[in-house]
C-alpha cells in the first residue's frame, strides 16, 4: 500500500484529528515506517505457526476468597444518618 498525499487527510478526518503539513508529513512518515514493519512480517515463515490466543500459559489466575468480617454491626452503623438497631433506615422507593 502507498502512503501518498491524499490518504493523510483523509485518515486525520475519519480520527477527527485536526493535522498542520508538519503533522501530515510525521504521519506519513510514520505510517510508511508501520507499513515496511508489515511488510518485514510478511517475509516470516509462519506456515507451522499456531495463532497467539493468549500472552501466557495461565489462565484465570486467582486468589482463594477468604470471608472475614472487616466491619462490626456497631462500626458499619457508627456514622449512619438513621438507623433502627441493626439496620439502616432509607427513604421508602417501591410503592
Amino acid at each position: 500500500m502507498n502512503i501518498d498525499n491524499n490518504l493523510i487527510p483523509k485518515i486525520a478526518h475519519l480520527s477527527r484529528l485536526e493535522l498542520d503539513t508538519e503533522g501530515e508529513k510525521a504521519m506519513q512518515k510514520d505510517f510508511t515506517k508501520i507499513l515496511g514493519w508489515m511488510n518485514k512480517l510478511n517475509e516470516v515463515n509462519t506456515d507451522n505457526v499456531e495463532p497467539l490466543i493468549h500472552m501466557s500459559a495461565e489462565v484465570n489466575v486467582l486468589r482463594e476468597d477468604e470471608a472475614f468480617n472487616a466491619l462490626s454491626h456497631e462500626e458499619a452503623l457508627k456514622n449512619a444518618p438513621k438507623k433502627d438497631s441493626d439496620y439502616f433506615r432509607v427513604p421508602k422507593f417501591l410503592g
